[in-house]
């Protein structure tokens, strides 16, 4: 089990916390990485599920154009600084998604007692939900959920006139320990079970000519 934190200082841009978390909400997906979907309607509400549709690196779909991985979240928390996610069965990795905005002071004002700085940032709790994705982690999938958040925060202080700030990162190994007793969530794996439904895709079509 990992934690991982991704975390974004907003120097210069005048913009509260609540003021960043309200357009995240509104505007969540528009910050991802190209050939990412989020469909979830508008805003982010306690309750609210969504359906994810993932590319791979670089915006890499499947064959035809369908997403590599089709999964999905749901809304667990939101309030006005913050808003969290937990993934269902079958998606990649077991564990929460935490997104939030806070002010901190600013390391480089002469005035640090009073000069705040809005920073964002993601947190993710997370643990590999099967054998499967457990290699997959191992052999680097991990790094790439890096490049999507960082991505997305950088996105995100693109938007308010943020430009050349790198996100930081923070590894917490939480558990080493990998729950073998779980093997038999491999069943549900959304990557394989959306590999197996795009393969499908030419005998759906031959039955649909046949009806």
């Amino acid at each position: 089990m990992w934690q991982k934190t991704y975390r974004i200082r907003l120097s210069g841009a005048d913009v509260t916390p609540e003021q960043v978390i309200k357009l995240w909400k509104e505007n969540f997906a528009t910050f991802w990485p190209k050939g990412n979907r989020f469909f979830g309607g508008v805003g982010i509400e306690p309750g609210q599920v969504a359906v994810l549709n993932l590319a791979g690196p670089g915006g890499m779909n499947a064959p035809g154009g369908g997403p590599l991985i089709s999964t999905g979240i749901m809304v667990i928390y939101a309030d006005d600084e913050s808003f969290s996610f937990m993934t269902p069965q079958g998606h990649m990795f077991a564990g929460m998604i935490t997104f939030s905005a806070e002010r901190e002071t600013n390391p480089d004002s002469e005035a640090e007692q009073t000069a705040l700085t809005t920073c964002a940032q993601v947190q993710a709790l997370v643990r590999a939900s099967d054998p499967i994705y457990e290699i997959g982690f191992r052999l680097g999938l991990l790094k790439q959920e890096d490049v999507f958040w960082k991505y997305t925060l950088t996105a995100l202080a693109d938007f308010f006139g943020v430009h050349g700030e790198e996100p930081d990162l923070k590894i917490v190994l939480v558990d080493p320990k990998v729950q073998w007793a779980q093997a038999k969530n491999v069943w549900h794996n959304s990557a394989v079970r959306t590999g197996l439904y795009t393969l499908a895709a030419p005998v759906r079509w031959i039955r649909s000519q046949m009806n």
